[in-house]
């Protein structure tokens, strides 16, 4: 009988042990919550309006920031860098005068410039802001036309301006223009210079140092400054000359500096002020350089988007309308060559 007992309790044991085995296996093999479940709670993007952003740009080439970047400032939410490694060494930006798309674009007396828009990045619906050619110098410089609405001469602006915030960030600025008579000169005209033209010549916060005749561009283009412009005179912009003239010039004068550029980290962006009021202020812009795709953009843009694009490469502070403006997106390269 005893024997009966022990053999009854040892299986009333073993069946205990084995039912609180079965519940601590059920405890342990509880589901938790999936990675892809915890991400998807926390990655509801922020929407953001652009009335300029890239008509080209989609998801894939723009991904929408997560919710991980609510703590970040407004501005900075809706700027999208171009791809890593993309920030030029040096910018040249030339620009021509007085000009519309539909008088250039195919235009036999311009092969050099219709070269160009099929080795960069050609915008097709590019636009100037104002007329006449003052206004559109300054939106491009400083983000806004400063109050100034015609070519009158003699302001003194101080107002923050690419060339000062580019050297307030440790970066460097020149703008070079044929025929001034001086560095640094504040000369209405001269020649065939006009002042209008040269916008920085305006600001007394850019250095006199940095206001250059063209005669001084580098021959040796690593010694570019981070950002410069190129103002042919009258003559050679095609405000007075003829295209011909002007596209000879700029083949001349900026073509090797643009093979350079094609095998360095470099960029040209060549544009115009304005149209010749036939059409809605439409021009060319085109955009060549080691870090950028050859392909036609669609993309609407204007003088503000073109600076927006500069600011955001080095990261200054917003000038102006640039503020509500988008930078050019979807033209970089993933790796420079």
């Amino acid at each position: 009988m005893k024997a009966s007992v022990a053999v009854i309790s040892i299986f009333i044991l073993v069946l205990t042990a084995c039912t609180n085995m079965d519940q601590s296996q059920q405890v342990i093999m509880k589901p938790t919550p999936s990675a892809t479940s915890i991400v998807s709670q926390s990655s509801a993007p922020i929407s953001s309006s652009h009335p300029l952003q890239s008509e080209k740009v989609t998801s894939s080439q723009t991904p929408a920031p997560t919710s991980s970047a609510a703590t970040v400032p407004e501005q900075q939410k809706v700027t999208i860098p171009p791809d890593e490694g993309t920030r030029p060494d040096h910018v040249v930006i030339v620009v021509e005068e007085n000009h519309s798309y539909e008088t250039l674009i195919g235009n036999r007396a311009a092969p050099y410039i219709n070269a160009l828009t099929k080795q960069g990045a050609f915008f097709t619906h590019s636009y100037a802001v104002a007329h006449p050619s003052q206004p559109n110098y300054f939106v491009l410089f400083s983000g806004s036309d400063q109050g100034v609405k015609d070519d009158s001469c003699g302001h003194l602006l101080k107002t923050p301006n690419l060339a000062s915030e580019l050297v307030q960030a440790g970066f460097s600025f020149s703008g070079y223009s044929e025929d001034l008579p001086g560095i640094g000169s504040t000369a209405c005209t001269n020649h065939q210079y006009g002042r209008k033209h040269s916008p920085w010549g305006s600001f007394s916060n850019v250095a006199k140092e940095s206001n250059l005749p063209f005669s001084q561009f580098p021959t040796d283009y690593s010694k570019l400054p981070t950002v410069s412009f190129v103002i042919p005179n009258l003559d050679n912009d095609m405000h007075d000359g003829t295209i011909l003239s002007a596209d000879n010039w700029l083949k001349t004068h900026i073509g090797p500096y643009v093979t350079w550029a094609q095998s360095h980290n470099s960029l040209l962006i060549l544009t115009w002020d304005e149209d010749d009021s036939s059409k809605d202020n439409h021009i060319p812009t085109i955009f060549v350089g080691a870090m950028v795709k050859p392909v036609t953009y669609d993309q609407k843009i204007t003088h503000l988007n073109v600076l927006r694009t500069v600011e955001d490469l080095y990261h200054l502070p917003y000038m102006g309308a640039t503020a509500d403006a988008s930078a050019i997106q979807g033209i970089w390269r993933n790796k420079l060559k």
